[in-house]
This record gives C-alpha cells, structure tokens and sequence, in this order.
C-alpha cells in the first residue's frame, strides 16, 4: 500500500489544456473518488496515475518515487475498467491469473492468489466458466479478482459499474466498499455519478473542467459546498437556488419573496445573493407556510418528489408525508432556515 501525491499536475492534448495545475493528497489505504460531470478530468487524471497518459508539468508520486516518466507496468497498480476488459477465451481462473503468469510466478503462488480473490468475491464455483457464461456483475467481480491477485499498492476504478443496471450499481457499491474495508489498499475511483461517491468514499475529490473545486468527506461536502457547482453537483435531487437579495436579516427573492434566514452575513443588506435549500429541507407548513404552485407530484413510496414554483422560481420538494395535490393546486411549504446556504451570485462562493 502506498499514499499517492498529486502536486500541481498539468495536462495538455497538443495546445488545449484540459488539466489546470490539480493538487491532491491521498493517504495509505485511503478510498478517494473523483467525481464531476463529463469533460472535467477526472479519467484523464486515473490515466495519469496509471501511467496510461503522459503528465505536462508537475509531480506524481507513488509512495516516496516520483513517477512521471515510470512505465504503467513498474507503478505497482492495478485498474478495472469500465468495460471490464476480459480475454473472451480465457476461463475466470485464466483471467485472473494472466499478469501473474506474465511475471512467471510460481504455479503455487498464482493458485494461492488466485483462490485467495475467488474466496473473497465469491468467485470460487465459477472459475472454469467463460466470460460469455457470467452476468455483467459477475464479469466485474472478475475484473476486479483479476486487481487483487496483483496485491498492488493502489486500486484505480474508471467508472466500473456503469454498464450495470440500478439494481447491480447498489449491490456492486457495497461490494466494492467492504473489498476496500478488508484490503486496505488505496483506492482511487473515478465516477460521475455523485451518488456512488457520496456512499462509497472516504474522501471526495469535485472536479469541473480542470480544476479541483472542493475536497473532503462526503457529508462535509454535502453540508458545507464551496461553491455554487459543488452545491448542485453534490445531492440529488439538486439544490434549489433562488436570485434575490438580502435585506434586514432576511432573504427577499428577485419577486418580492420574504425567505427565512437563520445567519445572515454581516453588512450584506442589498448585496446580490444566490438562496439554496435542498428538496428534502423544506417543511410542509399548512399554517405558516407560503404557497407553491404544484406542477408535477412523483411518489417513490418512501417519499414524494413535489416540482413547484415557489418565490418566482422553479424548484423541487421532498417529502417523508404523502402530498396529495395535483397539478395546479397550492401547498404550503417554508424552508428550514437552519439549512439554507447563501452564496455570493459574482463569485459563486458559499458565504
């Protein structure tokens, strides 16, 4: 196992730079996930890692090496795919086993590893099957069987479960974290999909057109975003963001809407401010509450997603109660003052 030091990377394809001097600390045995919408770096900078994209400027260090400019095969990492990558002819034994048999291992080690990831993915009555003879989970288990017999000092992931369907994502998620609970081996994890990196790691890296917007622990991120993108980027449904302006310790929305603000900042009266609350902290307030018009009603069965218009903008509810309305009609909702966030609309920062 090994910590891996990202300092000020740079990525250039010809004159077009996609990768903007990104700085990441990764701790040994640490579950990192890059995350951020199609097009921000995030696979370009696991190719990096791995050695399959050649680095522009800055420092990648492996554990205490520097390795730049050190071939894929001597960085002792391991990478799963997102189309798994299996040799179609080849069993599930002879799949997991081929970088060992490359390297010439003795027939007894490669067994013993062999066996070793079967027993901990549940692979064991499946290794005389083909490839073409699994499902799409059980292929992925092999991909990764295939990670662990190279007992290397880091895991990376590129998007490994998006090929599965909703079902298989989840139960693929679990399997994959408790892999990384047993190992203890970094792991780093690209995705785009905010909600595997918000159960699955330990640390997450927001990434949007190049650059690194925020860092840190799932729910620190949910709790405390940055900026305006990781506010809406990190959550699902997304934050609702209001215009408007602060005026006498409340919010008033570009409409003429008064909305509750538990701390507004110091000598802020009139200055142009962005006003987010998630779906799931507004109240259902039939008394005190302001009216929303109802558009759409979703019911999921555990809750009921309400698309409205409230304070002169579009936003979206969740509720644990069953809202009965139909479209057109009025609920009453405020949102919990306690959880709004205010951001600086120039600047996008979270104030």
């Amino acid at each position: 196992m090994a910590s891996v030091e990202i300092r000020n990377i740079r990525k250039n394809f010809g004159t077009v730079p996609v990768i903007h001097g990104v700085s990441i600390d990764i701790q040994d045995g640490e579950f990192v996930i890059l995350v951020g919408p199609s097009g921000c770096g995030k696979s370009t900078l696991l190719r990096m890692i791995a050695g399959l994209e050649s680095v522009s400027g800055g420092e990648l260090r492996i554990g205490p090496k520097v390795v730049n400019d050190v071939p894929p095969k001597e960085r002792d990492i391991a990478m799963v795919f997102q189309n798994y990558a299996l040799y179609p002819h080849m069993t599930v034994a002879d799949n997991m086993a081929f970088s060992l048999k490359l390297k010439k291992a003795p027939k007894a080690e490669i067994k013993s590893r062999v066996d070793r990831a079967a027993e901990i993915l549940g692979l064991g009555k499946l290794l005389d099957r083909y490839p073409r003879q699994l499902s799409g989970g059980q292929r992925q288990r092999v991909a990764m069987g295939r990670a662990i017999v190279r007992d290397p000092q880091v895991f990376l992931f590129d998007e490994p479960l998006s090929n599965l369907d909703a079902k298989l994502r989840v139960a693929m998620r679990t399997e994959i974290k408790a892999l990384h609970q047993r190992l203890k081996t970094t792991t780093i994890y690209v995705t785009h999909d905010q909600i595997e990196a918000m159960t699955m790691a330990d640390k997450i890296v927001v990434m949007h057109d190049g650059v690194v917007e925020q860092v840190g622990a799932p729910l620190e991120l949910y709790d405390r975003p940055a900026n305006l993108f990781v506010a809406g980027f990190i959550g699902s449904p997304a934050m609702n963001f209001l215009k408007g302006h602060l005026q006498g310790g409340h919010f008033v929305t570009a409409s003429g809407t008064t909305l509750p603000v538990a701390n507004a900042p110091a000598a802020s009266d009139g200055q142009p401010i962005i006003y987010g609350i998630r779906p799931e902290h507004f109240i259902l307030d039939d008394s005190n509450g302001m009216p929303a018009e109802v558009a759409v009603v979703e019911p999921t069965g555990s809750e009921t997603q309400v698309f409205a218009k409230f304070g002169g903008s579009d936003v979206v509810g969740v509720f644990r109660e069953r809202v009965n309305a139909q479209p057109g009609q009025q609920i009453r909702v405020t949102p919990d003052p306690r959880l709004v966030h205010l951001f600086d609309e120039q600047t996008g920062k979270r104030l």
